[in-house]
C-alpha cells in the first residue's frame, strides 16, 4: 500500500532539509518543494501541488528569515510570511488536510523575565516578528485543523545559520565578541523535523487538538554561552576556534532590527497536549556537529 507523503513548501531552508532527511531514515514519503518547482503565492499552483502528490499533511517550512533585510523590505517579508501561508492554509483546507505553519519566538518583545508561553501576548518589535504574526494569523483565520509552531535560534549543518558563521569565523579569527544579554533556546532543525513528522501524522486524528503551541529544544543560553559551546565542540573535534571569545552587551553591537532580550520558549502545552518534547540544545548541536564534520569531511 502506497503511503500518502507529508508535503512540505520550503525546500531549501533548513527545517525542509532535515524533513527530507528524516523522511529518508524513517521510511515516511517526504515531497518538498521549493521556488523553482513553485511560486508559494500562486494559491492555483498550491492547489494543483496537493491535488498532484495526494499528500496526508502540509508543512509551510518557507519563510522569508532575513532579519535585518526586513526593516527595509517588510512588503517582501509580509508576502512570504503572511500572505503564502495564508494561501498554503487555504489549499490545505479545501482539500481537507491538516497544516502545520512554523513561526518564531521573534513575535514577542522580550520584555518578561520568564518563558513566554503560547497564551502571553505577541508584541512584536521588527518587521520580521510582525509579518511573521501576520502569518500565524492568516492561517488561524482560514484553516481549522493547523498548527502553528513557534520555534527559536534554528540551527542545523544545512543552510546558513549562526552554528556554521561561528565555526567559520572561528577559524578565520582570534578573537570573536559576541553578544550575550540576549537569551534563548537553540533549537537543532533535525529536531524540529522530527517532531514536525510525529505531529503531522497525529494531526490526520480530527480529535487532535489545533492551534499555536511552543517548539523549541529543552534548556537556554545567552548567544555567548552558545557560541562557547560550539566551540567547545569545535575543540573536541579537532576543528579550530578562537584564542578569545568576549561577551558584550547589545549595545556594542547594533543591528538594524530589534532582538527580544527573552526568546525564551515554554513548551509545556506541546508536551501535555501531543506528548511531544524536543531534546536539550547542547543535545541537538552536538549531533549538528556531528553530521557538519561529516558533510565538510572531504
Amino acid at each position: 500500500m502506497t503511503i500518502p507523503p507529508l508535503l512540505v513548501f520550503g525546500r531549501n531552508g533548513q527545517v525542509a532539509q532535515c524533513l527530507v532527511e528524516a523522511g529518508a531514515r524513517t521510511k515516511r514519503p517526504v515531497v518538498a518543494l521549493g521556488r523553482n518547482e513553485i511560486d508559494v503565492l500562486d494559491g492555483q499552483a498550491l492547489r494543483a501541488a496537493i491535488a498532484v502528490h495526494k499528500p496526508h499533511a502540509v508543512v509551510n517550512a518557507a519563510a522569508y528569515t532575513a532579519v535585518d533585510k526586513a526593516e527595509s523590505e517588510e512588503g517582501e517579508a509580509m508576502r512570504l510570511n503572511a500572505e503564502a501561508p495564508r494561501l498554503m492554509a487555504e489549499a490545505s483546507e479545501a482539500a481537507g488536510l491538516p497544516f502545520l505553519h512554523i513561526s518564531t519566538d521573534y513575535v514577542f518583545d522580550g520584555t518578561l523575565d520568564r518563558p513566554y508561553t503560547e497564551d502571553d501576548t505577541p508584541n512584536p518589535q521588527g518587521a520580521y516578528g510582525r509579518t511573521k504574526l501576520a502569518g500565524e494569523l492568516a492561517v488561524a483565520a482560514v484553516a481549522e485543523r493547523h498548527l502553528v509552531l513557534r520555534t527559536a535560534w534554528v540551527f542545523s549543518e544545512n543552510a546558513n545559520n549562526f552554528m556554521k558563521t561561528m565555526i567559520r569565523l572561528g577559524a578565520e579569527r582570534p578573537q570573536l565578541r559576541v553578544v550575550d544579554d540576549q537569551r534563548g533556546c537553540p533549537t537543532y532543525a533535525g529536531h524540529i523535523a522530527a517532531a514536525l513528522i510525529v505531529l503531522a501524522e497525529r494531526m490526520n486524528d480530527e480529535t487532535a487538538p489545533a492551534g499555536t503551541f511552543h517548539m523549541a529544544a529543552e534548556g537556554e543560553v545567552s548567544w555567548h554561552g552558545f557560541a562557547a559551546a560550539i566551540f567547545e565542540e569545535c575543540a573536541a573535534r579537532g576543528l579550530k576556534f578562537p584564542q578569545e571569545l568576549l561577551a558584550i552587551p547589545t549595545s556594542e553591537y547594533p543591528t538594524p532590527a530589534k532582538r527580544p532580550a527573552n526568546s525564551v520558549l515554554d513548551c509545556s502545552r506541546l508536551l501535555r497536549e501531543f506528548g511531544v518534547r524536543l531534546p536539550h540544545w547542547r543535545d541537538g548541536l552536538a549531533l549538528a556537529m556531528d553530521r557538519y564534520q561529516v558533510l565538510n569531511s572531504n
